[in-house]
């Protein structure tokens, strides 16, 4: 799988006034530098929000653009921005970049980070303008190697060329920004575990409220965003609202363009950025090319393994959050894969929902017990020894760690794919109860945690 793979060459012509966050990319997959960056017009929109906007012009341009968090949450990011305290006395306050991408099947932050690093850089120097931030910090999962590299080059160029430090472009505003590399947690996506993990902590989420916006990094304001989220901003402050809310499909209500892929047995895995409303079909067909010869579409999930499972006659809804909404779940991050027919849904539910075991954080004990109680039982049925009663404690548990019902996001998550799971394919599941197994009471069956 290639990291650049966008779709047949004779369909795609990329350019700033389709792509905004891909027109730059090299053809040969190497990181675009500081000069190439600023001869594609690199850095034109931070230059423009310094010299003809106020600070609070940026946050409105932004909240009317109507750009919303790429991390998966999908909250609007100007009204997020305008969260941040108006008290001019509050002068110590912090931007996050989150870049921590352990959503299993997510790789777009990756290529933004590893070949148009300064992209994220100047979308970051023009949020700091904004929000008054004196201080940022890309928090990278440790195992982005590459990404950390280039990102650390990118910085000292910028450096060099008076866009981050002491009085940038004569302004008088001063913005530092550190390449932050974590320690590799899949709860650190969330954005107060990020900020625990930041400051040496264990990498728990925080009660909320208060938000990050009035307490987070060591107790100042701080604003946390996702990679894709702040490569939007140039292209907002550089080409306007009414351009950049024009990207988009006819019935899409999301705005702009998305970094959307395939992966599974396709014929052409890969990434492209693609306009919200475009059809899970197309992007599965013609771009992704369908399934491979001899393999069959059984299901799909359209944004990383939280979201549920869809059918392939799901495949016209548009991709955008309500579009995927109509059909059952949720969009997340965007990058869809693709289930065989060879694959046994049970098995690749075990091994989901160990990897979301393994992951939590074991603050609250919904998710604590109630995922490696999940891993028990679809062991038993991927062994052929499910008992009675087996199935229906896990559609309890799905009910117990469902939304609202932890401390955070992270255990509703893991069980919306076992939920739809069940929903779409019961009979695999049956298929594992034993025989001559006597009913249990759901939720009775007695588990030994780690076991």
């Amino acid at each position: 799988m290639t990291l650049t793979s966008f779709g047949p060459a004779n369909r795609i012509a990329r350019s700033a006034e389709t792509h905004p966050l891909t027109w730059r990319l090299r053809d040969d997959g190497e990181p675009v530098w500081f000069d190439e960056y600023q001869a594609k017009n690199g850095y034109a929109a931070a230059r423009k929000a310094f010299a003809d906007l106020s600070q609070d012009d940026i946050v409105q341009t932004v909240k009317d653009a109507g750009l919303k968090g790429r991390g998966g949450a999908g909250f609007p990011t100007g009204v997020k921005w305008g969260l941040m305290p108006k008290d001019e006395s509050m002068n110590i306050r912090y931007l996050l970049c989150n870049a921590d991408e352990m959503e299993p099947n997510t790789w777009k932050d990756r290529m933004l980070m590893e070949q148009l690093p300064h992209l994220l850089i100047e979308g970051m120097l023009i949020s700091a303008r904004a929000l008054k931030t004196y201080r940022g910090y890309i928090f990278l999962r440790g195992e982005y190697t590459t990404a950390a590299k280039h990102l650390r080059r990118a910085v000292e160029e910028a450096k060099a060329a008076g866009l981050l430090g002491k009085n940038i472009l004569g302004s008088g505003f001063d913005f530092e920004l550190f390449v932050h590399t974590g320690a590799g947690r899949y709860i650190c996506g969330e954005e107060t575990a990020l900020i625990n993990s930041l400051e040496g902590r264990r990498a728990n989420p925080r009660s909320k409220p208060p938000f990050p916006a009035a307490v987070g990094v060591w107790g100042k304001p701080t604003c946390v965003n996702n990679v894709e989220t702040l490569c939007n901003v140039p292209a907002i402050i550089g080409d306007g609202v009414e351009w950049y809310k024009s990207l988009a499909r006819e019935g899409s209500e999301d705005h702009g363009t998305k970094l959307m892929g395939f992966s599974g047995k396709v014929k052409n895995p890969g990434l492209w950025e693609l306009p919200f409303g475009v059809t899970a079909r197309e992007l599965f067909e013609d771009y992704a090319g369908g399934m491979r010869d001899g393999f069959k579409l059984k299901c799909w999930q359209p944004g990383g393994a939280g979201t549920g499972f869809l059918l392939p006659e799901h495949l016209d809804a548009q991709m955008y959050a309500g579009g995927i909404a109509k059909v059952g779940t949720r969009m997340g991050t965007g990058l869809a894969m693709a289930v065989d027919d060879s694959i046994n849904m049970v098995s690749l539910l075990r091994n989901m929902e160990q990897f979301f075991a393994r992951e939590s954080c074991g603050f609250c004990t919904p998710c604590r017990d109630g995922l490696p109680w999940s891993v028990k039982l679809l062991m038993a049925l991927e062994k052929g020894q499910g008992q009675q009663g087996d199935i229906e404690t896990l559609l309890g548990l799905v009910g117990f760690l469902g939304p609202g019902k932890t401390f955070c996001a992270h255990a509703p998550g893991a069980v919306e794919p076992l939920g739809s799971a069940i929903k779409y394919f019961r009979p695999e599941f049956e298929a594992g109860i034993a025989p001559t197994s006597a009913a249990v009471p759901p939720l009775a069956r007695p588990i030994v945690v780690g076991a």
